[in-house]
């Protein structure tokens, strides 16, 4: 995944840029970069290796160095960016986030006939922001290029760019998968993928573009160039996972529809006869938890936290480079709290069962600290497809998911046939997997939020949002 942020000001943009980037750490941790442009000194760009110390310590120095009334930054899980690229559309520079699927065959097109050359990373790859800006110099202006872009790429991709004027231009992919933010405060703008980052900074929402719309921004006035498509795919895993907690997406706060996405699972749960003997209804840290108060505000059971991470100096169990080494770190940021554990029915809630990788040793923590019984709901429906549309998740292969991984076991490749049954809980399929896990992972029982009841939390039209990890509809 990644993030961006730019700002365009009457005043130096170096301080709000470098916090507003920042703010973006939760959606990345591999590389960050910021690019500014000043009169005087030109364009100023630095990257940095993010993985294993945060954004913050990285550039706090180089803020004191660069200098700018238009900036731009961003965190970025994949290739470094920001890109200063020279052409035909003069010097700028380029942030992207998103994904392309038919990179091999946009650069195998761009090198057969254009005599042009990309710069290698190791193994051969291109850097994807250096792909987009290819294709968008294929034009003699950026609304054309970045429109010849968009229709050119299989997959999605948003883009802010800092031209040599000092101006920004700022487009959200065509179908709207992910968010753009624009803020205003009485010298400039701002925009961001998450709104709270620019919020805390002093800036108040002017707009958040529509699928596929482009503009122009000064320090004085927003440009449309492109006006936005009249259908939108926003991915709906935004709210169950990884968007933060304090973030709006087409008016709707994260935070808010995880409260009404536990209420809703636990209301299903009444209604099912499952809400018998539970002591504490509990999230796993820390995107579990505010699906978990909804879950204990609907049923009236007591929420408690039996186990804190520990994130003073790990705050990410994913950082080490293989799955044993992080399959560590996580156990060990496991502080039990022994009182809230011991002889007690825990029923938790977490924002998603992907892979599963942690989840067992999870479970044989709490039974070790005397758990009497341990159940899990996961806040969204089973993931059955590894999404083709955005790099929030690394799946190479749809057998890394668990519960492809459970029908395999079951069925074999039959199993394909039936994947709607197997996501439904009242099918006879649907319990045999969830029956499955349950005997794998030692859960006391074990069950997803439904498609509907997503859909209901988030409260959108289910056409305008983008459901296909759940049930491979495009």
């Amino acid at each position: 995944m990644g993030g961006f942020f730019g700002v365009v000001s009457k005043n130096d943009s170096m301080l709000n840029v470098f916090f507003g980037v920042d703010y973006h750490s939760h959606l990345g941790t591999k590389r960050g970069g910021l690019a500014a442009y000043d009169k005087e000194l030109g364009f100023q760009r630095e990257i940095h290796n993010i993985e294993n110390s945060p954004f913050r310590t990285k550039f706090e120095n180089i803020i004191n160095e660069m200098r700018g009334n238009s900036a731009i930054g961003c965190i970025s899980d994949s290739d470094p960016q920001p890109l200063l690229i020279r052409s035909n559309l003069g010097t700028y520079a380029i942030c992207t986030v998103g994904r392309i699927n038919n990179h091999e065959d946009l650069i195998e097109q761009y090198l057969s006939y254009s005599g042009g050359h990309f710069g290698a990373m190791t193994g051969g790859k291109i850097n994807a922001t250096e792909l987009v800006a290819a294709l968008i110099n294929q034009k003699s202006g950026f609304k054309e290029g970045i429109q010849f872009a968009q229709k050119q790429i299989d997959g999605s991709m948003s883009i802010l760019i800092l031209k040599e004027d000092g101006h920004l231009i700022a487009a959200r992919d065509k179908k709207g998968r992910l968010p753009v933010h624009i803020g205003k405060d009485e010298d400039g703008y701002a925009v961001s993928f998450e709104s709270f980052a620019y919020k805390k900074l002093g800036f108040e929402d002017e707009k958040e573009l529509g699928a596929g719309e482009v503009v122009e921004i000064t320090a004085n006035a927003i440009t449309q160039l492109v006006k936005p498509n009249k259908n939108m795919k926003i991915c709906a895993f935004l709210w169950s996972y990884y968007g933060y907690p304090n973030s709006n997406y087409e008016g709707i706060n994260v935070e808010l529809m995880r409260y009404k996405n536990g209420a809703i699972m636990a209301r299903h749960d009444r209604e099912s006869g499952l809400l018998k003997d539970i002591d504490y209804a509990c999230g796993v840290p820390d995107s579990g938890t505010p699906h978990a108060i909804g879950y204990s505000n609907e049923s009236d059971i007591p929420f408690a936290r039996p186990f804190i991470k520990y994130t003073p100096t790990w705050p990410r169990s994913f950082m080490p480079a293989n799955q044993k080494e992080r399959d560590k770190v996580a156990k060990m940021k496991q502080i039990p709290v022994h009182e809230l554990i011991k002889d007690k029915n825990l029923l938790f809630v977490d924002d998603s069962i992907v892979r599963g990788t942690q989840l067992k040793e999870t479970v044989d923590f709490l039974f070790e600290h005397g758990a009497k019984s341990v159940h899990m709901r996961s806040a969204c429906p089973p993931i059955m497809y590894g999404c083709k549309y955005l790099n929030f998740s690394g799946t190479k292969n749809e057998m890394e998911l668990l519960a492809r991984r459970i029908i395999m076991e079951l069925e074999g490749e039959e199993g394909e046939k039936y994947i709607n049954e197997y996501s439904d809980s009242s099918t006879e399929r649907g319990k045999k997997l969830r029956a499955e896990i349950c005997k794998k992972f030692n859960f006391d029982s074990l069950e997803f939020q439904s498609l509907d009841g997503i859909i209901e939390a988030i409260g959108l039209e289910e056409c305008q949002m983008c459901t296909y990890c759940w049930n491979g509809k495009e």
